[in-house]
């Protein structure tokens, strides 16, 4: 039997097993069932924790409810530094990801901060199958024109300004764009309205997922995406279907933080062995 904990971040949840001290047989294939929602456990993403570096203390990997891996995932990120500082009584910790380091800290009152590092903002950073300007461009699907804005924040985004995001047809939409020619490796789609110069509502459609409550790095690209438009500054509040995050795209050096809640749900076991697919 496999230990593994249930935990999220604003909704957007997660099955975090603890490969550091023992092999996890975790495959694609596995996590896809894992994340099915009637025949797994069920969650947004399924998350691996493996032995650290001299640069991290841990590296962790993300497999999306589909079996992808994906490169980046802020809400986990979040979710796992509280694990580790919970078990080491630390205040600060680093975690090594396909889409680079990330620095967490403690906030207080349960929150953490995550460095999410600069936004790739260059159209070969998204990245992008041909050259557009990524702060505004037209995008094409099936007939219709929607001008959008595209981030990298260690995985790709396309964010659409909407005048109202809960009527956003994001599940219309998001898995049309999700796919579009023009991302070659797919891409997350964020639905944002502009509330004010300090607050972003926003709905996601996430890559190789669905729609989910939260999205860490969605919200980071959202921000990025309403400052360089001059819609908003560069602190925002971002509200989402599972709650609120506070993000701030630091002039100073560029990089994005992320401050938002975590919780664990749930602990149990599992034998991975008697998974199948359906």
């Amino acid at each position: 039997m496999v230990p593994f904990r249930k935990m999220h971040g604003l909704g957007n949840d997660f099955v975090v097993f603890d490969a550091r001290e023992r092999s996890i047989p975790l495959t694609s294939a596995r996590a896809r069932v894992l994340a099915d929602r009637h025949f797994g456990i069920g969650c947004d993403t399924v998350v691996l924790i493996a032995p650290g570096t001299a640069a991290a203390d841990a590296r962790v990997v993300f497999y999306n409810a589909d079996g992808g891996v994906a490169e980046h995932c802020g809400n986990a990120v979040r979710c796992v530094a509280r694990l580790l500082m919970d078990e080491r009584a630390l205040a600060r910790v680093r975690l090594d990801t396909k889409g680079g380091i990330v620095v967490c800290e403690d906030s207080g009152k349960g929150l953490v901060t995550a460095d999410m590092g600069a936004p790739g903002v260059e159209w070969q950073q998204v990245p992008l199958a041909e050259a557009v300007d990524t702060n505004q461009f037209a995008l094409d699907v099936e007939g219709a024109s929607y001008t959008a804005s595209a981030v990298s924040m260690g995985n790709p985004h396309c964010v659409l300004f909407v005048e109202d995001a809960i009527h956003a047809p994001v599940t219309v939409l998001g898995p049309r764009i999700e796919r579009h020619a023009l991302f070659p490796n797919r891409t997350n789609v964020e639905f944002v309205q502009v509330v004010d110069g300090g607050h972003l509502r926003m709905r996601v459609w996430e890559r190789g997922i669905g729609v989910t409550l939260a999205c860490g790095t969605g919200a980071c690209a959202s921000a990025v995406a309403a400052a360089r438009r001059g819609l908003t500054g560069r602190k925002v509040e971002v509200t989402v279907d599972g709650g609120k995050m506070m993000l701030e795209w630091r002039e100073s050096d560029g990089h994005v933080l992320m401050t938002g809640p975590t919780a664990e749900v749930f602990r149990g076991e599992i034998d991975l062995d008697r998974l199948s697919d359906h």
